[in-house]
C-alpha cells in the first residue's frame, strides 16, 4: 500500500497461490480510519467495499465487467491508482528484490522493508 506520494506505508507478501485479495484486511487495519482506498479492478468484492465503509471511508474501486450493477471511479481518481504500479516498478530497481534472492518469507519482506526505506530517505533527501 503506498501513499499519495507513491511512498510505500504497508507492506505485506502472500503464498503465490494465494488470491491477492486475501491481503487487503490486514492492509486495511493500517491505514487511518476515514481515508479512501484506490485500487483495481481485481479488489472488487463486497467484503471489502464493507471493510472501508466500516472504518469510514470510501472504496474507489470499479466492479468486475461481470456484474450487473456496474460502479464507476472517476478518471482522475482511477489514474492515482498508478502510482502502486510506479512503486513496484522502483522496488524491482533493487537487485535482491527483483530476482528474489531470499527464499524465506520473512527475509523476502525484510529486504522489502529495506527497499522501502531507502526509497523513503530518498524522498527526503536534501537537494541543495
Amino acid at each position: 500500500m503506498v501513499d499519495g506520494a507513491g511512498l510505500p506505508v504497508a507492506l505485506s507478501i502472500a503464498p503465490g497461490q494465494a488470491s491477492d485479495k486475501a491481503a487487503v484486511p490486514d492492509l486495511v487495519e493500517r491505514i487511518a480510519p476515514g481515508r479512501d482506498l484506490i485500487a483495481d479492478r481485481g479488489y472488487d468484492a463486497v467484503a471489502i467495499l464493507d471493510l472501508v465503509a466500516a472504518r469510514g471511508g470510501q472504496a474507489h474501486i470499479p466492479t468486475q465487467r461481470d456484474r450487473k450493477v456496474q460502479r464507476s471511479v472517476p478518471p482522475e481518481l482511477y489514474r492515482e491508482g498508478n502510482l502502486v504500479e510506479r512503486f513496484f516498478n522502483k522496488m524491482k530497481h533493487f537487485r535482491r528484490i527483483a530476482t528474489r534472492f531470499d527464499k524465506l518469507a520473512r527475509n523476502y519482506l525484510a529486504a522489502l522493508h529495506l527497499a522501502a526505506a531507502r526509497l523513503w530517505a530518498r524522498a527526503y533527501e536534501s537537494t541543495t
